[in-house]
Parts: structure tokens; sequence; C-alpha cells
């Protein structure tokens, strides 16, 4: 006979707790023991408790390896067992009558009736399991979670993606909790409403004048919004946003002109000013292209019955000298030069330059939607996310590491393929490319997509950009990237000794395999590993994820809604084709060029609603479920806590002095996880 406490920890969130009944097996070296009832006088598990249970095992099971929990619904006389509830527990407690306590992570939701096997809370990768019964329960465990979440296709040449059809489908571990999801709800129907009542989502006709479109901007402004409104015909601004708007990941240094885009000395020379030339300045290191070449001759929609347009411009950049801004040089509409796309210049005339600046914007929408925003920050943290559950065992150091990470991006990812990316949805109703825009832009940059582009620092290099100023992506993202790195390579340390230790993780390696097979779909020119060597690969890899799932997410996504509410910013489709001329550009040709009224309001709406999360958040570095328990990795989350602290300080004390600040990596409001 021995007793032991066992102390039990139910989560706090609305309907954490249950009336089931709980019961517990205590797993040894020398047997299992039956099941234990946890039963006081009165209501257990309630939401927020932790409650304490004396139990007696019959028999010595020798030493403590696993927890088996067990729940199962009342049964009332006459009425027989009652429909089971769920219940969310936090941990288990287990003290031995010799022995210090030992404590069983879970932070998992039990539904129905059933049972759940835990590994005391160490994290171990697979070698340092010896005893066979915890080799067999990580199998166990990994061969339920296999056919609990399986993959599938979804678009021939995209990421696969969670095989459920709806998030009715979706287990309760990683649904929306039952705050976030009311109040995901709440804010799209009163936003809707109001849309409504003003009859701005039924208008199929074009806007009236640019002062018309300013009863919309009204619609939930923010003090970035209006700087747009304020300031976007402007060439600074407009230049800017290649920086610090909703897309900064596309501006390069330019070593040179494409042979496709013939600028000349004499069509720059009011900007440059005197005594230097392209060539001069190119060899100075001033000049930075932005190319939407990947546009050229994608599918366009139809919207309201009117087919829709779209361009794959080309735009030269100038970094004016000193602490001038960044202006832009020129810009030609298609990949094609001749004397139906001619090359526009701040010089033309006003409508001219401002509709082939719109262009550029609306490039930058379509880009930036398809590609940056969806494949890059939502299907790729998907893939991170199902091999996570697939590959790794909850007692895995790396499974405890990345699980904050992955929370909730399942079923926005659900969301998206329900509400935005289906027939009669937002993007097929009121985008200018629409889903099969959509589609051929992921499977054209699927072929093109590679490692460096994941990973911030290399990204940087890569395009050059080292140098430009007032680049705050750059800046914050690397400062993030780093505290991120140093992180990681603390947690690694811990737990892999050795090159050789990060090889022999069977579980680690088929964890990277299925991503590069499912996410990349097995492309070598990729230079997406199949396969880690050393610890230094592993510690980018980890970085890459986390940064991924958090920091890129919250760059490219938070400001959506400043960059679109003021439409002629950053229109989603276009009526008319490119000007293949100068000079005949005027206000109502500009107007009649941009979306109709309720393309405008159905796209501002979907992009407010994915701009706000929804409540129930965790910043990045908030680690409220405590996987790890023991003291080294909880130090290195502190230091993680710490660092991230200090850059907060250091980039809000840098925005008091900017007129518009750039707030989407900081890290109190970078979500850990793509989550909206």
């Amino acid at each position: 006979m021995a007793d032991f406490r066992v102390r039990v920890s139910t989560g706090k969130a609305f309907g954490a707790g249950t009336w089931d009944k709980v019961s517990v097996s205590i797993v040894g070296t020398r047997e299992e023991s039956p099941p234990l009832p946890l039963d006081n006088l009165g209501k257990e598990f309630t939401a927020g408790a932790e409650e304490d249970f004396q139990v007696t095992l019959p028999k010595d099971v020798g030493q403590v390896l696993l927890l088996r929990v067990h729940k199962a619904p009342p049964a009332l006389p006459l009425l027989g067992p009652l429909a089971p509830d769920a219940w969310f527990c936090r941990w288990f407690q287990l003290t031995p009558p010799r022995g210090g306590p030992l404590l069983f992570p879970c932070y998992q939701w039990l539904e129905g009736a059933g049972s759940l096997v835990l590994q005391e809370g160490t994290a171990k990768v697979s070698r340092a399991n010896h005893h066979p019964l915890l080799q067999q329960q990580r199998q166990e465990e990994l061969q339920a979670r296999q056919e609990m979440y399986q993959w599938k296709a979804y678009n021939p040449g995209w990421p696969h993606c969670l095989d459920k059809r709806t998030v009715k489908d979706l287990d309760l571990n990683i649904k929306y909790s039952t705050a976030k999801n009311a109040n995901f709800y709440l804010q799209a129907g009163s936003a809707f409403a109001e849309m409504k009542i003003k009859g701005l989502l039924d208008r199929k006709g074009l806007w009236r004048s640019l002062n018309e479109m300013k009863r919309i901007f009204n619609f939930r402004k923010t003090p970035a919004a209006e700087h747009a409104f304020e300031h976007w015909q402007e060439d600074a601004f407009f230049a800017s946003q290649f920086l610090n708007g909703l897309n900064p990941v596309l501006i390069r240094h330019c070593h040179y002109l494409p042979k496709n885009f013939p600028v000349t000395d004499a069509m720059v020379a009011s900007v440059l000013g005197p005594g230097t030339s392209l060539q001069a300045e190119l060899e100075k290191g001033s000049l930075f292209l932005v190319d939407h070449g990947i546009l050229s001759g994608i599918h366009t929609n139809v919207i309201n019955g009117k087919p829709q347009f779209s361009a794959a411009p080309m735009t030269l950049l100038y970094q004016s000298p000193g602490c001038g801004p960044l202006l832009p040089l020129a810009i030609q509409l298609s990949q094609s030069p001749g004397p139906h796309s001619p090359i526009f210049l701040p010089t033309d005339d006003k409508w001219d330059w401002l509709l082939a600046k719109t262009w550029v914007r609306n490039a930058e929408f379509s880009f930036h939607e398809a590609l940056t925003h969806l494949l890059h920050s939502h299907l790729l943290p998907e893939v991170f996310t199902l091999a996570t559950l697939r590959q790794l065992p909850h007692c895995h150091p790396l499974f405890k590491l990345l699980i904050p990470h992955t929370r909730y991006t399942l079923h926005i990812n659900m969301l998206a393929r329900e509400l935005l990316i289906v027939p009669g949805q937002v993007v097929d109703r009121s985008t200018g490319i629409g889903i099969e825009g959509f589609s051929e832009l992921i499977q054209r940059n699927m072929k093109q997509l590679n490692y460096s582009l994941l990973c911030l620092p290399e990204d940087i290099r890569t395009r050059g950009v080292e140098d430009i100023p007032g680049y705050y992506y750059r800046d914050d993202g690397m400062q993030i990237w780093g505290a991120v790195e140093r992180f990681v390579s603390e947690i690694i340390g811990i737990y892999y000794p050795s090159d050789e230790s990060v090889q022999d993780d069977r579980e680690l390696q088929a964890w990277v395999r299925e991503i590069f097979s499912k996410g990349f779909l097995n492309q070598k020119s990729s230079g997406i590993p199949s396969s880690l060597e050393t610890r230094e690969a592993l510690v980018q890899y980890v970085t890459m994820v986390i940064f991924n799932c958090s920091a890129k997410h919250a760059a490219v996504s938070a400001g959506q809604f400043d960059a679109c509410a003021w439409m002629p910013n950053l229109p989603p489709s276009m009526q008319l084709p490119p000007p293949t001329s100068k000079g005949l550009a005027t206000r109502e040709g500009f107007i009649a060029t941009l979306p109709p009224v309720n393309a405008t309001c159905d796209v501002i709406l979907a992009l407010w609603l994915l701009s706000k999360e929804p409540g129930d958040r965790r910043p990045l570095g908030t680690y409220p479920d405590e996987h790890f328990t023991e003291e080294a990795p909880r130090r290195s989350i502190a230091t993680f806590q710490s660092h991230l602290a200090q850059i907060s300080r250091a980039i809000q004390e840098r925005n008091r002095g900017l007129v518009l600040p750039y707030t989407y990596l900081d890290p109190p409001l970078i979500e850990n996880s793509v989550s909206i």
C-alpha cells in the first residue's frame, strides 16, 4: 500500500471546468495501478481551481514513469451516464511517499470520455527515454496525432494543409477559445452592419468623386490610416511604404538597370540634380528597384460583370543624399518596354504620374495578399504547425518550444478557406485577380521560394538593403530575430550537446523532412533543408519557424487596414487597363479606374477584421502554459522576455521622434502565433 498526493490544476478559460469524473492510473517500472478516482466532497475541477487528492495504490508500482488520466461522465440513478463535457487540464503534480513531487504538464482539452497519457515534465529527446514504456508512449502519442491531423492537397502547387472541411470539424485543442470566437464574430457583425446601413456594400457603381470616398474613410480610422489619407499623393510617402508599409519585403538594391527598363539620364535629371548620372548613382549604391514581374500575364477577375485589369510594374527609387527621403524616379507598368509601355516620371502631368503610382500600389495589393500574407505568413506557418503536431511528442523539447507559436493557426486558416479564398467570398467577389489569380501567383512563387527569403538576416543581405536609412521593418525585425535566435540557441544547447545528437534525433529529422515534403513539395532548388546536421543549422531553422509564425506575420498583417482604409492608397482592383501613352489621364479617368463602391467596402471590411486581433492575446515571449518544468529553460525564457522588453523600450523611444511611428514590430503588439 502506498499513499500518493495528487494536485490538479484546471484552466481558467470559459468552459474549462468539467462535471465529468476523473481518475488516474500510475504507471511504474513494475506495473500499472488500477484507475484511482480523484474525488472529494462537492464539485471538483471547476475553472481556475487547484485541488489536492489523496490516492492509495494497492501495490508498489516501482519508479513512476507515466500518468494515465481517465475521464468519464458521471452516472445518475435511473438516468444512466450523462453526456460528457470537455475539460482543460493545465497540469498534474504527483507526490509519492518518498521523494519530491513530479510535475506532469498537460495544457490540453480532454473531450468526451477517454484517457490521456502524460510523461513527467522534464523535456527529453527520444534517445533520453531509455525505458521501453516511455518509447512506446511517444510512438503511440504520435500515431494518434497523425491519425487526428492529416494532410491534404488544397490546390495544385500549394503547400499542403489540414484535411478538415470546416472549423466545426476541429478539436478544442486547435480551435479558437469561446471568448476569441465570440469577439471575432461580434467585430465582423458590427462592421458589416455599419457598411450595410450606409448602403455601401450594395452599390455596384463607380465612386462619384474622391470627396465621396471620405464617407467610408470615417470607418474605424487609425492614426496611420489618417497619415496615408493626408500624404498618399506625395512621392516620399509612396516610396516609404516599400520600407515600412504592409509589404516591406520586395525592395532591393539596384546594381544595374534591367535591360527591359530603359531609364535614361535625361528622364531623371530633375530628381537627381546636376553633377551626377544614373551610372554614378548606381556606383554609389543609391538606387533601388521594386519589381512586380511575377504578376505578368496573371489571370484577372470579373467584378459586377466587368473585367478587371492588372499590371506588372517596375519602380526605380533613389535614396537622396544625407538624411533625405527615398523617392521614386521612374515607373514602367509592364515588363516589356516600347511605345505602348511608356516610362512614367515625376515630371509628367499630375494625373499621369499619380495613376502610374496607383497601378504600383494595386500591384502591391495583389503581391502582398497572395504571397507575402497568404502564402508566406499563413500557409507556411500551417505547415510548421501540422508537422509539429504530427512528428514531435508532448515531451520533446522542440514541441515545448514551438507549440505556443502554433496557437490558433489551424483555426484561422480554416476560416480563410471557408470565408476568404473560396468562390463567392471576398477574394472572389472583390479583388482584381480573384481566386484564380491568387492560386496562379502562389504556384509561381512556390517555384521561386528559397530558404534565404524566410531567414531575415539572409533576406536583407540578398536584397542588399543593409544600409538604406529609415527602414524600420529591417531594424526592428533584426533585433527581434537576434533575440529569438539567442533564446533558441540556449534551449538547443540544453538538450543537444553535439551535432551528432541533432543527427540522431529521429523525431526532429521526421519533423524537418515532413515540412520539406508537405510544405515545400520536395523542391531541392528551394534550399529548404530536408534534414539537419548541426546545432547551428537547427538554431537557424527553429528561429526561422518562430520568427515567421510571429514577428513576420505581425509586420505584414497588422498594417493592412492602415494601408487600405483610404482606398486610392491600396486599390484591390483596377477597372480600366493600364495607360499605354502619356497625357491622357484625368481626374475622372483616375476615379473610373478605381474599384467600384461595393468591392472597395468589401475589402476594407475584411482587412479591418484581419488587422485586429479579437482578444485572448499572447504577445511574443508570453508563455502562460508552462510546458518547460526545468530551471534552465525557464531562465532562458525570462532572459528572452527581458530582451524583448529592452527592444520594445528602444522602439517606443525612437517612435516618439517619428511623424509616423512604426509600431508593427513592437514586441507587446506581436502575437506569439498566426491567429488572425
